[in-house]
């Protein structure tokens, strides 16, 4: 016959069983019911198991979690408290998971329950959410006070948590702190770096990996994509492409995705093409860095042959499909086909346009020639007072000579206080192709009066596995010297082959900032002809230069990569803020309309 204590542990174990196989919360309630007119409410494994069903599962219910932590378990233990804090971390309300954390440790029982590698790791998974960079510092202390920084998980957490606050320099700073790392953490070293847009920073982290022999894995691999794709540097893609093959890693389908993404955005569709047709497995990422790569090429016919192969295989799309699609339409004109497309994400996939398919739809009846349907469509948009629209509108004025649209465009980029200097520019453009000189003078005045600030225009090329920066007028390059000599004969040449300098409508001195993405003073030097002369000085003929700027490519700029290209006979090709510019022979893909 059983005895007492037997047949409670006998009853204990059933209920656990149940609660281990447990998926629904109506379930949860039954077993809950069971516990307690079986008196087994405050039994700890019992408790913890239920609480952590209701505040971690999908299936939970993190106010049932409130109710039986407040009122079945009477001295809450760490596993209880993280069960709590990590429910509340990855809920909409990631504040009351600090707020769990902060009882934790001011509660009459903290010091039989402390925090433990999960609740520190719950906790700043919080701040990183509510971007609390105060409270992290100060769970940073206590993680000192109680012995866990040298704890790796830990450390990695509060490395992710200050990048994603914004402060990359004290990520690093604990990365350097640590006596011990895994590759998790090397990886997410790079994740921060790549995430905060220090991109070359996120490279030669890898560098140090390989100094120190530290393996890599698919994660690595996809981080450093990611920063090779935002750089531009095909060269070192290339090698992360090699690596990928070496360890075997081709099969995976995010380091497939990243290659693809990689190729595209360095204006290698050759490559990306490549890498597409060897994948056993695709999905809808795949197709959509194909189709997005294409169409800021320009190139909108193939962009719409790779969704219907999309649709013939069954993958379903989403809002980026669309955007892709939209933008290809836009570069090549196809403007009934985007206009289908941008009602087929409703009609068809029940896909509601973002605003940047509203700004696509906008640009591609403004590129067209169609600036009262773009008007039209940003009246009736719920995006009217998005500034994207209007700076979008204001450029298709340009290309259109259209004033009157043009001023609507300004005066609401005005209204909505998100007017800056490339827009004035823009108009001043607009006013002096109209030959109104008033108009001109006015934009003057507007931007010497309001103190109009200016985004600083960069742009980067690789050479040799190495991109270098260069910014309008730039003498901080070492071989500053030779550039500029370099460049005075690259004007000479492409002179030759019908390139006349635009004269700046706007002097550089009366900006606060000296670079804009259309102006710049007579005879300065913009940022993407320094890095043309850099890359013709040092490398061989016939090499095609790739350059990412910041910034829309200006009129000057443009007709100047057309003469370089026929003058030295390279196929240059410029990633500006907006597409792709393929540069060969004295032409260009966008066919001098973008």
């Amino acid at each position: 016959m059983l005895t007492y204590h037997a047949f409670e542990a006998s009853k204990t174990k059933a209920i656990l069983t149940l609660l281990q196989g447990c998926n629904t919360l109506k379930r949860l309630r039954k077993i809950h019911a069971h516990v307690i007119t079986n008196g087994l409410q405050h039994h700890p494994s019992i408790s913890n198991k239920l609480l952590n069903f209701c505040a971690v599962s999908v299936s939970g219910s993190l106010p049932y979690a409130q109710v039986l932590f407040h009122h079945h378990i009477p001295n809450p233990q760490t596993q209880d408290w993280n069960s709590m804090i990590r429910g509340f971390s990855q809920s909409p309300s990631p504040l009351q998971a600090i707020s769990f954390y902060n009882h934790m440790l001011s509660s009459s029982s903290a010091s039989d329950s402390p925090p433990d590698t999960f609740s520190f790791s719950f906790v700043l998974k919080a701040c990183e959410r509510v971007r609390a960079e105060s409270k992290c510092r100060e769970v940073h202390g206590v993680v000192v006070r109680c012995g866990y920084d040298k704890d790796v998980v830990v450390c990695t957490n509060l490395m992710k948590t200050y990048a994603g606050n914004g402060s990359v320099d004290n990520a690093r700073r604990v990365f350097d702190e640590m006596s011990e790392r895994d590759l998790v953490c090397w990886n997410s070293m790079i994740s921060c770096y790549s995430q905060a847009g220090l991109y070359h920073e996120a490279l030669n982290m890898f560098s140090r990996m390989r100094s120190e022999n530290v393996g890599l894995d698919g994660f690595t691999l996809v981080g450093l994509l990611s920063s090779c794709a935002h750089l531009g540097a095909l060269n070192t893609g290339v090698t992360m492409h090699e690596l990928a093959r070496e360890k075997g890693y081709l099969g995976s389908v995010f380091v497939g995705n990243a290659l693809i993404d990689m190729y595209a955005k360095c204006g290698d569709l050759d490559g990306a093409l490549c890498v597409f047709e060897r994948m056993r497995k695709r999905d809808a990422f795949t197709w959509n860095s194909m189709i997005v790569g294409y169409g800021v090429h320009g190139r909108g016919g193939e962009a719409i042959y790779f969704f219907e192969k999309m649709m013939m295989a069954g993958v379903q799309p989403n809002s980026i499909t669309f955007l892709g699609l939209l933008c290809g339409c836009s570069h090549q004109g196809l403007v009934e086909k985007g206009v289908d497309y941008f009602h087929m994400m409703n009609s068809k996939f029940n896909i509601k346009p973002g605003i940047k398919h509203y700004g696509c739809l906008v640009d591609l009846f403004g590129r067209a020639g169609k600036l009262e349907k773009a008007l039209h469509v940003i009246g009736t948009s719920r995006a009217e007072d998005d500034p994207v629209l209007w700076r979008t509108l204001l450029s298709s004025c340009k290309i259109h000579k259209n004033v009157e649209i043009g001023e609507v465009a300004l005066k609401n980029l005005i209204r909505l206080g998100s007017s800056n200097a490339g827009d004035y520019v823009l108009l001043a453009t607009i006013y002096f192709r109209a030959k109104d000189a008033d108009g001109v003078s006015r934009m003057r005045k507007l931007i010497k009066n309001q103190g109009v600030r200016t985004t600083p225009g960069w742009s980067w090329i690789e050479v040799v596995d190495q991109v270098h920066k260069f910014v309008v007028d730039d003498k901080s390059h070492p071989d500053t010297e030779e550039i500029y000599r370099k460049l005075e004969v690259v004007v000479q040449r492409a002179a030759l082959h019908g390139y006349l300098q635009e004269e700046s409508l706007i002097r550089a001195s009366e900006f606060t900032s000296t670079d804009t993405n259309c102006s710049g003073a007579s005879g300065s030097c913009h940022s993407e002809k320094l890095a043309i002369a850099f890359g013709l000085a040092r490398t061989r003929e016939g090499t095609c230069l790739r350059i990412v700027k910041n910034l829309r490519v200006c009129r000057d700029c443009h007709s100047f990569t057309k003469s370089v290209s026929q003058a030295f006979n390279r196929e240059i090709i410029v990633r500006d803020r907006v597409r792709f510019h393929h540069f060969k022979g004295g032409l260009c893909s966008c066919k001098d309309y973008w």
